[in-house]
């Protein structure tokens, strides 16, 4: 069932300590999710919001996914969208033909001080969609439907219950908490399926335990996961059909090839994907 499991060691962007089990030096990607970043960060009384969380910058022909774990994160793009999601919510943003967008910690939190932590997860558009116009979704705590007590259903379906985000292929994406106790078991519909475990250990079975910061991919054919916890752990579980499509990567940008990464850095450099001037109160 467990086909392999990643470790999420820490790695700098842009001066920002993230922990990354995917991509790896020798995995590029489990099609289509891309890369799966895990922050946190811890802010004092009266921080400058402008000088933390990540500014302005492009994305093209794939979905960046922000998962809020503790605080929230201020989202501001090149398309008027504004908006504050708090913990125990998501913004979803495909970012299709190409966008601008920021992610801060609010105003709020700065001020006040606190924890930020979050997940971000980039998730391949399929070829047919990287030209679609750019969509952004806030969806906060209260708008997920609970699969179980903390544990919400962000995309797709897991019996009777369907997530909110509207995705640009099936998709099943479960975020929140498996609490002590708990044994649970996760529809997993696709060819690939993984698990994240944020903090703290649980046991899988026919595996048995696997421990904080682990990526844990399943091997194709699994229709069922089944975790049991023994205290209350932070997880995010995946599950998709790959693509198979040829993939061309540029920092931001994610294309079929080399000339579709050429057109957009071209795009982003004459201004066609929107510009964004950041207001702080």
């Amino acid at each position: 069932m467990v086909k392999q499991i990643l470790y999420a060691h820490m790695v700098d962007m842009g001066g920002i300590p993230v922990r990354q089990p995917l991509p790896t030096n020798s995995i590029e990607q489990i099609d289509p999710f891309l890369l799966l970043h895990h922050h946190i960060g811890n802010f004092k009384e009266n921080t400058d919001p402008k000088n933390v969380g990540v500014g302005p910058h492009p994305h093209r022909g794939f979905s960046p996914v922000t998962f809020i774990y503790q605080g929230d994160v201020h989202h501001r793009d090149s398309r008027n969208n504004s908006s504050v999601v708090k913990a125990g919510g998501v913004q979803w943003m495909n970012a299709g033909m190409g966008i601008i967008h920021s992610e801060r910690p609010s105003k709020e939190l700065t001020k006040n001080g606190g924890t930020q932590e979050i997940i971000q997860l980039w998730i391949n558009t399929p070829q047919s969609g990287k030209m679609d116009q750019p969509e952004y979704q806030a969806f906060q705590k209260e708008d997920l439907p609970k699969l179980s007590d903390e544990l919400s259903v962000v995309a797709g379906k897991q019996g009777e219950t369907s997530g909110p985000a509207k995705s640009e292929m099936p998709i099943v994406a479960l975020m929140g908490v498996v609490s002590s106790g708990e044994k649970i078991a996760l529809e997993a519909p696709f060819e690939h399926s993984m698990l994240y475990l944020l903090n703290e250990s649980v046991r899988i079975k026919d595996h048995g335990l696997v421990e904080q910061h682990n990526l844990v991919v399943f091997e194709k054919g699994t229709n069922e996961v089944e975790l049991e916890a023994s205290t209350d752990v932070k997880i995010l579980f995946l599950s998709a059909d790959p693509l198979n499509e040829p993939l061309a990567t540029y920092g931001p940008f994610v294309m079929n090839n080399q000339t579709e990464i050429m057109e957009a850095m071209r795009d982003y450099q004459m201004g066609k994907m929107g510009v964004l001037i950041e207001e702080f109160e």
